[in-house]
């Protein structure tokens, strides 16, 4: 093996490492652009080759700058903290009603909106209904946003944009999507339900408030919700007709944020300083790291290692790609694990059976880790904000119970499918 080849191996591993440690408290987008850093200095990456990763991340970076600008918006015009109220309100002091109350509103922000977005919108959302609640541990709540953000991730092609990645150009059309996931979605989010509740029922027996001042919601906050439906509509259009995600959701972010500061007479500055920009160097620097593995040959050794198994154990070999993509996605993130995975899948010969349990393992596995999915550092980021602590210890043994059920439930869901 070339000695470039094992340095790209080592200071990828030791970069991805390190953003899943954070050693130090220092951001994880520190060590990921580092990493893409030290890959340019000894010339194990070209500039242009690095330049085509950061350029592979265009629709990604769109997407979470769209998604970002529309969550500062409605925090600062206290659009959440009207949502929090009527959901309050909603629940009638009963903690088990506010608990499935955000679970089924998790369902639908995830299903319309992306994993991404219910980690960066419906986090503060939960954060701010269970101060109105006057919830002693805010945990069991938030931890939903987390775990529903993959959980539902693959009921539709938008609801994760990891999906994009797996089939690349060959992504099926609704019609087709729909009856090879609806039933594996059923399973991930009822079974990721049933164990969260089994899970937190000792802190969901205790009394919340139940009768909370509804504040009013300014003009602000409604164009801030009309700005989030408008999305919602804009990415079922662009999904519907094969058209990337991006674009379409920074404009309609843009947009919205522009309207409401437009309309209060305020400078852009303020907005701008609440939006957590650290995120995009961060998936930059993965698409880099991804950029350099590939460059090693790995995703054709994997293609034919792949296709050879499939050929001789085929039911074998789909329950070792779901399981093994979902641990690797812990072991290194799902964006690069998703990545490779999708280059894999596009030159291998595989079933449309496999595909799905591994885009099922790039979708669900990262329930397992505090940095399986951008999501869910997505979440951690909305966390702090909120001053809101989970350890990656704390996470992990929850999602030892909530990630595996469900992955073993979904991928052999599966089997029951017409073929």
């Amino acid at each position: 093996m070339p000695t470039s080849t094992v340095l790209i191996w080592i200071i990828s591993a030791i970069s991805i490492a390190l953003v899943i440690s954070r050693p130090f408290r220092v951001p994880e987008f520190v060590w990921a652009a580092g990493g893409a850093v030290v890959l340019l200095v000894f010339r194990l990456l070209t500039p242009s080759e690095g330049l085509a990763g950061v350029a592979k991340g265009l629709d990604v970076y769109l997407f979470l700058t769209g998604m970002m600008m529309l969550a500062e918006t409605a925090r600062a015009e206290k659009l959440f903290d009207w949502l929090a109220a009527h959901a309050t309100r909603l629940s009638k002091g009963s903690a088990q009603r506010l608990f499935l109350l955000i679970y089924l509103v998790g369902v639908g922000v995830t299903t319309f909106l992306s994993n991404d977005a219910t980690a960066v919108v419906l986090t503060p959302a939960v954060a701010s209904a269970v101060r109105a609640a006057k919830v002693k541990n805010p945990l069991p709540y938030l931890f939903i946003c987390a775990f529903i953000a993959n959980a539902a991730s693959f009921v539709l092609p938008i609801s994760n944009p990891a999906n994009l990645v797996i089939y690349g150009a060959h992504l099926p059309p609704l019609l087709a999507w729909l009856p090879r996931y609806l039933l594996p979605s059923a399973v991930a989010i009822g079974a990721t339900y049933f164990l969260l509740r089994y899970t937190q029922q000792a802190e969901l027996g205790r009394a919340i408030a139940a009768d909370v001042e509804l504040p009013a919601l300014g003009r602000g906050g409604r164009v801030a919700l009309a700005g989030i439906g408008a999305t919602a509509v804009a990415l079922l259009v662009a999904s519907a007709r094969g058209l990337a995600l991006g674009l379409p959701t920074a404009l309609t972010g843009t947009l919205t944020a522009a309207i409401v500061l437009a309309s209060a007479r305020k400078g852009p500055l303020g907005l701008a300083k609440g939006i957590s920009w650290s995120v995009l160097p961060l998936v930059a620097g993965l698409f880099v790291l991804v950029e350099a593995l590939t460059k090693t040959g790995v995703t054709r050794w994997l293609a034919a290692v792949l296709t050879a198994e499939a050929e001789h154990a085929a039911a074998k070999t789909t329950w070792a790609s779901g399981v093994g993509v979902a641990l690797l996605c812990n072991g290194m993130n799902n964006l690069p694990a998703g990545l490779i995975a999708g280059d894999v899948l596009q030159t291998a010969r595989v079933s449309e059976t496999l595909k799905s349990a591994v885009l099922i393992g790039v979708d669900l596995g990262p329930n397992l880790s505090v940095t399986g999915s951008l999501a869910t550092i997505l979440w951690l980021v909305a966390l702090r904000r909120e001053n809101i602590a989970v350890s990656a210890w704390q996470f992990l043994k929850l999602g030892a119970l909530v990630m595996t059920v469900p992955l073993l439930l979904a991928i052999g869901s599966l089997f029951v499918l017409p073929r």
